[in-house]
């Protein structure tokens, strides 16, 4: 579901291509393959088509020259197009004289004019020896793919229109709040983010890169569902994370915004600690996260504690944050690999 969610155009297309392959190979031509009955005469090849005319034309001349049951073998061949293959086959493929005379006499009755006329004139249109049920299906199925891949990314636009679903914004129009620590640094802002999330969406996880005015890359933020509670579907969210990475700096710097039911419970908050610093949910709130060369302030423009049996304030019917990205101006050498590794091994 989360793949459909990010890659609709490309689930549609894996869709496409598995219906063909289950529809024409293995159904259409495997377990339920066409089979054709009661074919008209020119839908047959050449070949059985030149040997039902000699048989009409010999029985024609044995019988008689029984005009009408010579009309009746071939009515449910088009006039026109039955003189026409008459004729062709008397003048192309009939190497004895005497079997031309005979096709000759039945294209006469069939169409009422001799072969030389019926032969100058423009060969009638077969149109029922061009199978056209492949082409409308195959076109068929094409207008649905197309029709399929405009109306997923029509409705993906609606949605991440209607509910912000990682929509980009301006950018910070405020210098950054920053750690206790930094001090006074400056600052270039790069870009702002709205998340939002509603009760049942339960694969809510949205990240954003974070680039510069050149497009290069500087690193990553986002927020996801930390904990949930109760149900397994939909979940009561609890606990969201939300984090940065910094291409400059080895950690990825996350803080877990639990409600208040969460935040007071001990058992839960241990369980989260070790994900990152808890934080509790509070309206306007700034949530500061900083690493070597990037600032994010998260601000929660809003949320709403969903109510039922669950205990009070334990889950979220909706929540919106905003990351707001900030980069500390000054050069940055590789981050210190080996120093962090001894760190957590000293640890």
């Amino acid at each position: 579901m989360d793949f459909i969610q990010k890659q609709p155009v490309m689930a549609v297309a894996i869709a496409f291509i598995l219906g063909l392959i289950i529809g024409l190979p293995i159904l259409g031509w495997g377990l339920w393959p066409v089979k054709w009955t009661d074919a008209p005469p020119q839908a047959l090849a050449q070949a059985d088509r030149d040997k039902i005319v000699r048989t009409v034309a010999e029985l024609y001349s044995l019988d008689g020259n029984n005009a009408q049951k010579a009309r009746d073998t071939l009515s449910a061949w088009p006039p026109a197009e039955a003189a026409y293959a008459i004729c062709d086959q008397s003048v192309n493929r009939a190497p004895d004289p005497a079997e031309k005379v005979r096709l000759e006499a039945i294209a006469f009755i069939v169409n009422g004019q001799d072969c030389a006329t019926t032969l100058a004139a423009e060969s009638p249109e077969e149109g029922s020896s061009l199978n056209l049920g492949p082409i409308l299906i195959l076109g068929l199925l094409l207008l649905v793919f197309i029709v399929a891949i405009l109306f997923v990314i029509q409705r993906r636009n609606a949605m991440m229109t209607d509910s912000g679903y990682g929509s980009t914004v301006t950018m910070p129009e405020n210098a950054p709040m920053t750690g206790g620590d930094s001090g006074d640094v400056d600052t270039i802002p790069l870009a702002r983010f709205t998340s939002n999330y509603t009760y049942g969406r339960d694969t809510y996880d949205d990240s954003f890169s974070i680039e510069n005015a050149n497009g290069d890359f500087m690193g990553e933020c986002g927020v996801g569902i930390s904990e949930s509670i109760g149900t397994d579907s939909p979940k009561n969210v609890t606990a969201f994370e939300v984090w940065l990475f910094d291409k400059n700096d080895i950690r990825t710097v996350t803080k877990v915004i639990m409600s208040d039911h969460a935040f007071f419970d001990d058992a839960l908050k241990a369980k989260l600690a070790p994900k990152g610093e808890p934080v509790m949910a509070r309206e306007n709130e700034v949530i500061v996260l900083e690493t070597a060369s990037l600032i994010i302030n998260a601000e929660i423009k809003g949320m709403q504690y969903g109510s039922g049996a669950l205990p009070p304030q334990s889950y979220f019917e909706n929540f919106t944050i905003e990351l707001s990205a900030w980069a500390k101006d000054g050069d940055y050498a590789e981050p210190d690999v080996q120093g962090r590794v001894d760190e957590i091994l000293d640890f």
